[in-house]
């Protein structure tokens, strides 16, 4: 991982599952990271399957100029790639297995943009793990990006955390490059509820309603 906000919200992320493979996301306390809430975003996995944003932080949002209440995870990205990072979010809970993703920002003309994303799993009060915890964040934030909305992710690389090495960084399993495309291919028991009103008092957060209550 580069960028400190990945860092930090998977030790905090780390910090609560304790010995367990996944943490419940009742146990997220949002002023604990207060400092880079505004760099988070919440999925769920909806009952038709799709999976969806929840939270989104302000500065994610402001990166794509548009709020993404009740987007897709996969929305984000270039239409070829929609599948397959639908089918990375649904592994990441379905294997309760953290991945990091490292990807460029297209915005019109402008430089590809290095950007990376942490995705975490987290479990429902029921046990199911149908809900992640991430972090998008560029590398740099150049001065036409205060101008200039991004359009699309474009997916560079797969990075699969192995949770159960000591020293994560200098163990995790190395990214795996994608191949080049072919030529003309397209509180411990606060509800969501009592996150979302937590985050509301913190500002860093849009809240968007809606979902299971689980």
């Amino acid at each position: 991982m580069r960028s400190k906000t990945a860092i930090e919200i998977y030790a905090y992320w780390d910090a609560l599952r304790g010995h367990r493979d996944v943490p419940s996301r009742s146990q997220i306390e949002p002023g604990q990271i207060r400092n880079i809430l505004s760099d988070l975003f919440i999925l769920e996995k909806t009952p038709r399957g799709d999976i969806r944003f929840r939270l989104a932080g302000t500065r994610i949002c402001s990166l794509f100029a548009r709020e993404l209440r009740g987007s897709t995870f996969d929305a984000l990205w270039l239409a070829s790639q929609t599948g397959r990072l639908a089918r990375i979010a649904d592994n990441v809970m379905t294997e309760k297995t953290p991945v990091v993703l490292s990807a460029s920002s297209l915005a019109g003309t402008a430089d590809r943009l290095p950007t990376e994303i942490i995705l975490l799993p987290l479990r429902s009060p029921d046990g199911v793990v149908d809900r992640i915890i991430g972090a998008l964040v560029p590398h740099s934030r150049p001065l036409w990006l205060e101008a200039t909305p991004v359009n699309y992710l474009d997916l560079d690389g797969i990075r699969v955390l192995d949770i159960e090495k000591t020293n994560l960084f200098m163990q995790s399993r190395p990214e795996k490059p994608l191949p080049a495309p072919r030529q003309h291919a397209v509180h411990s028991s606060m509800s969501d509820q009592g996150i979302a009103g937590a985050i509301r008092r913190v500002l860093h957060l849009r809240v968007f309603e809606g979902g299971r209550n689980d």
